[in-house]
């Protein structure tokens, strides 16, 4: 079924792809775009990234499955962490696209967003939002209807990436 709808998609990737992992499998987002598209009409998915030199193959890979990359550039620390949070990023976006969707997609565990989904709810803008892992995400995100909210982690048969067999 191809849904009419012309949803946006804005995804905190860093929660997206950390709280996957987590469980033990990794996301296929190639397969993700399809489900975005089919189960919630995203005709734009944006994703958004910390921008580190050298994986350019992995940014092109998430353009080539439909993503919008929005990407931030990222500190690298003493202790040889690198940190690029894109939360201010993913908030912006979803105002300066909000008269250009019917409603959005937010995927994210992540509380800091809580005002950001919040608002949507207030401007009847939210379809959905995709919480990565079930068992592990912010109290401030219990407290919205869970008619609003669905999990990733319920969608490893579907979603989970399966490395192609060669031979």
């Amino acid at each position: 079924m191809i849904n009419k709808e012309n949803n946006y998609a804005f995804i905190d990737s860093q929660n997206l792809n950390l709280s996957i992992k987590s469980l033990g499998w990794n996301l296929d987002f190639q397969k993700f775009r399809i489900y975005l598209k089919e189960k919630y009409g995203v005709t734009k998915a944006f994703l958004f990234i910390g921008y580190i030199e050298g994986n350019n193959d992995l940014y092109k890979s998430l353009q080539e499955a439909g993503f919008i990359c929005i990407f931030k550039p990222t500190l690298k620390y003493k202790k040889g962490k690198t940190k690029g949070n894109c939360d201010a990023e993913l908030v912006l976006q979803s105002m300066i696209e909000l008269p250009n969707y019917h409603k959005a997609v937010i995927v994210t565990g992540d509380g800091d967003f809580h005002c950001l989904i919040k608002y949507l709810i207030t401007e009847k803008k939210l379809k959905k939002l995709l919480i990565p892992n079930q068992k592990k995400y912010s109290a401030l995100l219990k407290k919205f209807p869970s008619g609003l909210l669905a999990f990733i982690s319920d969608l490893k048969n579907k979603l989970a990436y399966k490395k192609k067999r060669t031979q």
